[in-house]
């Protein structure tokens, strides 16, 4: 299989890139403009009541970002016009027919013009509301797969998905994809349709019991997370995306397609420069809870590998495969893009760089003095922290709770403060726990192809690398990743 040129691929070709304001389709759309001013045209489809909300969304939430630094520089007095003829920002919304488009117009055109449709949109959080999840990373796959059939001459259709739609298996993790309805545990009866009757059929009760937005919310999360492990998933997130799948595999009929599955996503390693990254994700929340002095206990196993891979080794393995598949159109591929075959990383590593970047480079606290760190204390089973929770908290609380009765409720602020901080530490423990002792490794077969062939054929391999063999983690955390998180913190 031989991949030429990606320039030449990218020259004058139309892409359609969905969730536009997210965090790899703003690397994407940097790098696609970096490299190839000579593409005709990146449509963003972003959420958004209007054209003027969405030209507002584009400017302050995309090309206004730091990112797009190099990019500026590059392009100097030009780049607002480099910028207004090249992206084409559309409001719309992915959980509709034709993408929630109302322009007759634009819709035609985007039709016939398309080349390559990447569909970026999705909501990460694990502990989403259901309707929300299976609206946006289920019901959106299957609108895309719907509009992608449209367009006359589409060359490929991507769709990123993540390795963890894996949910708790062990061992090795191959590069498989799902059939309609297949679940993890062996549960028949998976059915979307079902599902969206489940959600509906819940909504119509809590209004019926007139319940608080607040209540809503809670009684749909909890029926996410019940119906994602009623067939094996651990959590919303991953038994949304895992149906996403399904309706790709299911509906995509003809259509050229690749589903990209990466890792855990973390700043980037060198592009556009090293160590951008937006938002706190969920190892770089453990980062900033341990650098603040609030995190003092680990739970999970420290010799676990935990698979990580930069944002833009992700964003060169989509244009590299979006380019081998719309040149030698094959079965649906799926490639998973991450680092635990390759290039192992373990929790304890990470302990390590955490410990020594923030001895170094102390957190200054609210009153301006640096907070001291220290190894944290590991907690290696959920028996074992179970038992610490009761010993330093749930006595308290069960005191609290004594108290209080004794003194008609005079301890009743306490008590529920804690009871509630209590509950939130719970859940997050039960619904991230799969991934703290995650024991296995995500096979890699496809992309390593995928990177042989490009190392092989591809002319400008160099700028679209994405093996994580190259890098040096020890570097990458202590000189790129953790300053990168304290500083868009402190931005």
């Amino acid at each position: 299989m031989e991949l030429g040129s990606a320039l030449q691929f990218l020259d004058n070709k139309s892409i359609l890139v969905t969730g536009g304001t997210g965090f790899l389709a703003k690397i994407f759309v940097e790098k696609i403009l970096r490299v190839q001013p000579n593409v005709k045209k990146l449509y963003l489809l972003v959420r958004a009541a209007d054209h003027k909300s969405a030209i507002h969304r584009l400017h302050h939430e995309i090309v206004g970002k730091d990112l797009f630094r190099n990019l500026k520089e590059k392009c100097g007095i030009n780049f607002s016009s480099f910028i207004a003829q090249k992206i084409t920002v559309i409001p719309g919304d992915l959980t509709h027919q034709d993408l929630g488009l109302h322009d007759s117009d634009l819709l035609q055109l985007l039709c016939k013009e398309l080349d390559v449709l990447l569909n970026l949109a999705a909501t990460t959080n694990f502990d989403e509301r259901y309707d929300v999840a299976l609206d946006l990373n289920t019901l959106g796959a299957k609108y895309v797969v719907d509009f992608a059939k449209k367009c006359a001459k589409l060359q490929v259709l991507v769709h990123v998905s993540t390795a963890y739609v894996s949910g708790e298996r062990s061992g090795l993790i191959v590069e498989n994809s799902y059939r309609m309805g297949e679940t993890l545990n062996g549960v028949t009866g998976l059915d979307v349709n079902i599902e969206k009757q489940v959600v509906e059929d819940q909504l119509h009760l809590l209004r019926l019991q007139g319940a608080s937005d607040k209540d809503v919310t809670i009684a749909m999360k909890d029926l996410g997370i019940q119906r994602a492990r009623l067939y094996g998933w651990p959590n919303t997130y991953v038994f949304t995306k895992a149906m996403g799948e399904m309706m790709v595999g299911e509906l995509k009929d003809i259509i050229p397609a690749v589903i990209i599955r990466p890792t855990i996503i973390t700043s980037t390693y060198k592009e556009p420069f090293p160590g951008w990254v937006e938002g706190i994700r969920t190892i770089d929340s453990l980062a900033v809870g341990y650098a603040k002095g609030k995190l003092t206990f680990f739970l999970g196993d420290l010799e676990a590998i935990v698979d990580v891979i930069p944002a833009d080794m992700v964003v060169n393995a989509i244009i590299v495969a979006m380019i081998a598949e719309a040149r030698h159109q094959q079965p649906q591929t799926i490639y998973q893009v991450g680092s635990s075959i390759r290039n192992p990383l373990r929790y304890s590593n990470l302990q390590d760089y955490g410990f020594r970047y923030f001895t170094k480079n102390p957190w200054i606290n609210k009153d301006g003095k640096p907070v001291i760190v220290s190894k944290v204390t590991v907690m290696n089973s959920m028996d074992s922290f179970q038992r610490y929770m009761a010993f330093r908290y749930l006595l308290l609380l069960k005191g609290l709770e004594l108290a209080n009765a004794a003194f008609c409720h005079f301890f009743q602020g306490v008590y529920s403060n804690l009871n509630r901080k209590i509950n939130w530490v719970m859940r997050l423990v039960d619904i991230y726990r799969p991934y703290l002792f995650f024991n296995a490794t995500f096979d890699d077969l496809n992309t390593e192809k995928l990177r042989m062939t490009a190392r092989t054929s591809l002319v400008e391999n160099d700028m679209f690398y994405f093996d994580p063999k190259s890098i040096d983690w020890e570097d990458y955390f202590m000189n790129i990743h953790i300053p990168g998180i304290v500083e868009y913190i402190f931005k």
